[in-house]
């Protein structure tokens, strides 16, 4: 099947026309085609970062000698989730300060990672594409606030920025005196920037070895090249068997991953699914799912294994018993850690290649400003009346709070949540959009959560965090295949912290957030409900609630 594939691709030209930036390999559209010429600039970036890499690593050497103790990184979506990922692949380094992230508006979140650094000692890196993200300018205004009320000299010094050429964040940092600003090439999107200063520089500053992840990544870039022969192009190779697999059905592409590299599914996740999921189509990325018994999954299951060489034996079990039950298995070893930097160009290549195939733009995300503008309008609003709007609950129940939309009351949260749960068809997949906070416990509760409903029902159930996930898997939601079954969880906020010079705080921001994505879902006619989890601890709640879900839901 995937030869035909990649013989269809070698007839069609498709790697020269990649390097030539042949649009019509996409899409036919004038308009569209003009606007993917100028989103190319990520094939040619590790070869161009590689000549900043003495640059970065002078930049950091200088941070260093200044005795900070942590870097603080302020973003969303492709902002965040490389320097997430190289960050626990390589761990902290002797002597370098230590990375805290911060990607959620939950002020449990925010007054985390402020609990986490030493504020005096402590670089800010504020990093935004387009230099207005709504979140990441929210998260700056506060930390500068919290600088502000204890420094005498000049705290711009504190803060870095990393943002497009002309943007607002580029204007704000030369006006607040920013230490430094690095301006990324315009051409590289936001998810393809991992190999850019957004993936690059945070990774340096901590002390990682950004120079030879650059080598491994231009070494990709020529085993990608237009001299190579099609069938030993490893992205292609790639993109041209999940695109095979997806149009016979399998279009959940499962990922396993060794320990050491297990956070590399965050950003792939964010690639694949609002790279590909928009005019109807696209694939499924199921990201940190518990692994199971071959029996437990469906049929639209590929899974794709990524393990460091000394890793992979504990896997070879659990991956063969899938093989010999009849589910494709795709295996990737690492040969060491900076093999990251293969990787990340392998599946940029393989994103661009299952786009031409699905005859799906992969550079753009046109259905995630449908929840900003909804937000927008709701923050607008909250401006004068000082309050959001709820959806009706159909159904409350031990502190739980049933919300479908449909007007309709059943008589309990279970009769409710089974109603929902009986529109699932086979191929379908369970999405929870959890709202809450992102605590280990929390998580824990969720995975369990999640394995239990995949036993139960045999689809593919995924996790996104919210708002995180609007900046990654939400293009899919709203724009992919009409498979998904959306579950939102929200609750109480224990505690609240204000946004400087805005009137509403982080937790309004949150929920109007929630509420944006929700009304977007509906708009789009997704199976969607809403089940608020109260104001006591939520993840007792949470698990009262996954009882509720188990008993709507007969064994399959």
């Amino acid at each position: 099947m995937a030869s035909e594939t990649l013989r269809t691709l070698e007839d069609r030209g498709f790697v020269e026309s990649l390097w030539i930036k042949d649009a019509s390999v996409w899409t036919d559209d004038g308009h569209q085609q003009a606007l993917i010429r100028n989103r190319l600039g990520w094939l040619t970036s590790p070869t161009l970062m590689r000549q900043h890499a003495d640059d970065l690593k002078e930049f950091a050497d200088e941070v260093r000698r200044s005795h900070y103790t942590h870097i603080l990184l302020l973003g969303m979506g492709g902002a965040t989730l490389c320097p997430e990922v190289l960050s626990f692949t390589f761990g902290p380094k002797m002597g370098f300060p230590d990375l805290v992230m911060l990607d959620s508006t939950d002020p449990a979140a925010v007054k985390a990672a402020l609990g986490k650094i030493n504020l005096p000692r402590t670089l800010i890196v504020v990093s935004s594409k387009s230099g207005l993200t709504a979140e990441t300018m929210a998260f700056y205004a506060f930390f500068r606030e919290q600088i502000e009320k204890g420094s005498r000299g000049k705290p711009g010094l504190q803060f870095v920025g990393i943002t497009d050429g002309g943007t607002p964040l580029e204007k704000l940092a030369k006006s607040q005196g920013f230490r430094k600003v690095f301006l990324n090439p315009p051409t590289i999107g936001g998810r393809y920037s991992a190999l850019s200063y957004f993936g690059l520089l945070p990774a340096a500053l901590v002390g990682m070895d950004v120079a030879g992840i650059l080598d491994r990544a231009v070494a990709a870039v020529e085993e990608a090249g237009d001299g190579v022969p099609i069938r030993d192009n490893p992205g292609v190779v790639l993109g041209a068997k999940l695109a095979s697999l997806a149009k016979a059905g399998r279009d959940k592409v499962t990922f396993v991953f060794s320990p050491g590299i297990a956070p590399f599914g965050i950003w792939v996740e964010q690639l694949l699914a609002e790279s590909l999921g928009k005019n109807g189509r696209g694939l499924i990325p199921v990201d940190g799912e518990p692994l199971g018994a071959p029996a437990v999954y469906g049929p639209d299951r590929v899974f794709v294994a990524m393990t460091l060489a000394d890793e992979a034996v504990a896997l070879e079990s659990p991956l063969a018993a899938l093989e010999e039950a009849g589910h494709p298995v795709i295996k990737i070893r690492l040969r060491d850690p900076l093999d990251i930097g293969t990787e990340l160009y392998r599946w940029e290549i393989a994103t661009a290649t299952i786009g031409a195939l699905l005859q799906v733009n992969p550079f753009d995300e046109p259905n995630v400003q449908e929840s900003k503008d909804i937000t927008a309008k709701l923050l607008t609003a909250y401006r004068t009346s000082r309050r959001l709007p709820e959806w009706a609950v159909d159904r409350e129940e031990d502190g739980i709070a049933l919300m479908t939309g449909a007007g309709t009351k059943p008589l309990t949260v279970s009769e409710g949540l089974g109603a929902h749960m009986a529109l699932a068809k086979p191929g379908d997949y369970l999405a929870f959009q959890a709202y809450l906070s992102p605590k280990p416990e929390m998580a824990e509760a969720l995975q369990e959560l999640r394995r239990m409903m995949r036993d139960k029902t045999k689809l593919a159930v995924t996790v996104g965090m919210g708002p995180r996930y609007l900046h990654s898997t939400g293009q899919l939601h709203k724009g992919g295949p009409p498979n998904g079954l959306f579950i939102q969880l929200t609750a109480d906020d224990a505690h609240d912290l204000a946004i400087p010079g805005e009137p509403y705080s982080f937790a309004v921001l949150k929920n109007a957030q929630a509420l944006g994505d929700l009304q977007a879902l509906r708009n789009k006619g997704r199976r969607v409900i809403r089940v608020h989890l109260g104001s006591k601890d939520s993840v007792e709640t949470l698990k009262k609630f996954a009882a509720m879900l188990a008993r709507s839901v007969p064994a399959h």
